[in-house]
């Protein structure tokens, strides 16, 4: 298995560095599961965002992995109309602002976003 300086990892491989890193993979076998998608699709779509990243200098250690997965995971999401660009946005930043509004040590609550 390819081991990249800095990925995450304990003595069985890597691992996530976050928890919204599971949280996005999970998402994209769900919906995977539920036939919203192929693996080709899916596939194809990190690639695309992977390929778009290193020519925009990302040097591919290993760190940036699922913040592609999660740009993947948009895209697809847009291409077969499971979501759109304004929704995309007006999540993101409802996130934001709950993260923001969470006191440290305590889970992200999306409703502490709600303005």
């Amino acid at each position: 298995m390819q081991r990249f300086e800095h990925q995450p990892q304990d003595d069985e491989g890597p691992v996530f560095n976050a928890p919204w890193e599971a949280q996005a993979f999970a998402l994209v076998l769900a919906l995977h599961e539920r036939g919203l998608f192929s693996w080709q699709e899916w596939a194809g779509a990190l690639s695309a965002e992977i390929a778009e990243a290193q020519a925009a200098g990302d040097p591919d250690l290993g760190n940036t992995y699922y913040q592609h997965w999660l740009a993947a995971l948009e895209t697809i999401s847009r291409q077969k109309n499971f979501s759109n660009t304004d929704e995309l946005a007006r999540r993101k930043s409802q996130w934001h602002e709950a993260y923001l509004n969470t006191p440290h040590g305590k889970p992200i609550q999306l409703s502490a976003g709600d303005s």
